[in-house]
């Protein structure tokens, strides 16, 4: 039966599934780090983060559902088809099988059992603790409406239950004062360090999840009885800041205990490593057992939610497979890849990240400023034609050794360097952006009303 609004109770159930579908082990371990890495410039390196790891993602959803869109391969379609098949399976494996979805195992193992188990022990606990893990992620996702129940009913009130926890400790019994100098000269003044938190936040993938997530908000939405394009958007819209307002909380909480935890702590190797000794001085063992079913919990959902979404969108883009198809086949990958290890996976996913980001801030950014141009592809096509080339050479400069330590690899990033601003903080990509988004616009104003490549509506 169709419907023409939801009640506050609904509304938080669906900005309840969107946290924890964003909200992974991930997202608690990397604000510890950047805590930790940016000391006293705590406060510049979080809104640095919480651009790219909230408003981004916000953006994200807004931005389908401004355009109406279907999902990630509709909203990238006025660049051209062949890309937009693309992007999309470039973010869908990168969400799915290939990283996203392995880490969102592999991290909880980390920070549960990691530092506790022999070299030799590690690979056949990992391989029964994946099994169990992508167990439970396909017996959850095998049906896409029952994602709010599972999700936003059940696991994500349990796991800020236990967030809820050491943040009454850590706010009750501090660490210290969040006013050590930085040891690493990227965080020796505010510019560098949100410019490097905003870096940092790429590591949540979000941004692009978003653009995953939106078909199972969608489906969500209108499973409730919500039909009409403009109330969709408006549900989802309202929910969406429900939710990432919750998720900057606790990011900015997070990155102040772990700049508070310097007085008391070397900085760790990363932030799983850091969260564990946080939780063991305020709660000893029994704060490791909280800390690894919370990761565990934080996990699940997300893998829960990618899962879902990756299933939905290969199967809307290639009908003929079926969704428990898609499902069974993210999963199997997913426990696969995941055995592989977290260190390898996370090495080789952030030259995907800085090459999927830029093309990902530049969708968002042209899709909510559609209505002002009418979607016309010229924009859409120069603002990403002039961005690729910055994001490829930004993935080469974030490779492992073997690619950006290449003889070729240096000459490429040398002459980047010196011709891009901002190339040393792997964001020489604005400029080219900002060029081609001008050219296209230009182009536009010159054609405007005699365009015959605008997409309507």
């Amino acid at each position: 039966m169709e419907r023409e609004k939801l009640g506050i109770k609904e509304y938080i159930f669906i900005a309840s599934m969107l946290f924890g579908m964003f909200f992974g082990a991930g997202n608690l371990i990397f604000p510890i780090h950047l805590g930790q890495l940016a000391g006293s410039q705590w406060l510049a390196a979080g809104i640095g983060f919480l651009i790219t790891g909230t408003i981004l993602p916000l953006l994200a959803i807004v931005s389908i559902s401004i355009t109406r869109s279907n999902g990630i391969y509709d909203l990238a379609k006025p660049i051209g088809e062949r890309y937009a098949t693309f992007f999309m399976v470039m973010v869908c494996a990168t969400l799915g099988p290939l990283f996203a979805t392995p880490r969102t195992a592999t991290t909880p193992f980390q920070i549960a059992f990691g530092q506790s188990l022999s070299p030799s022990q590690t690979p056949i606990a990992l391989l029964i603790y994946s099994a169990i893990f992508f167990s439970i992620t396909y017996s959850f996702s095998k049906r896409p409406m029952g994602i709010i129940d599972s999700i936003g009913k059940l696991l994500n009130p349990a796991f800020l239950i236990l967030l809820t926890v050491i943040f009454v400790f850590s706010f009750t019994r501090p660490l210290g004062k969040a006013s050590l100098q930085a040891t690493t000269a990227l965080y020796h003044s505010g510019s560098s360090s949100f410019l490097n938190g905003f870096l940092q936040g790429y590591n949540t993938m979000d941004a692009i999840a978003g653009l995953l997530f939106g078909i199972a908000i969608v489906t969500t939405i209108k499973g409730l009885g919500i039909k009409r394009p403009t109330m969709i958007a408006k549900v989802a819209a309202k929910s969406s800041v429900l939710s990432i307002t919750l998720e900057a909380l606790i990011y900015m909480v997070l990155i102040w205990i772990g700049a508070t935890s310097l007085e008391y702590f070397k900085i760790s190797a990363d932030g799983g490593i850091g969260f564990s000794q946080i939780a063991m001085h305020f709660l000893g063992l029994p704060g490791q057992i909280i800390l690894a079913i919370m990761a565990t919990l934080a996990c699940l959902t997300t893998s829960i939610g990618l899962s879902t979404s990756f299933a939905e969108a290969m199967h809307s883009k290639f009908p003929k497979i079926r969704y428990e198809v898609w499902n069974i086949l993210t999963c199997s990958f997913s426990f696969v890849f995941a055995n592989v290890g977290l260190d390898q996976i996370i090495a080789w996913s952030t030259p995907m990240l800085m090459f999927l980001y830029p093309l990902a801030i530049t969708l968002i950014a042209l899709s909510i400023a559609s209505p002002l141009f009418k979607k016309t592809r010229i924009i859409y096509i120069m603002t990403t034609a002039f961005t690729i080339i910055p994001a490829i050479i930004d993935a080469i400069a974030s490779a492992p050794a073997v690619i950006s330590t290449s003889s070729w690899a240096k000459i490429i990033l040398s002459i980047d360097k010196r011709f891009l601003p901002f190339a040393g903080y792997g964001m020489d990509w604005i400029l080219p952006a900002t060029i081609g988004f001008t050219v296209g616009l230009i182009i536009y104003l010159l054609k405007k009303g005699t365009v015959k490549d605008t997409i309507m509506d």
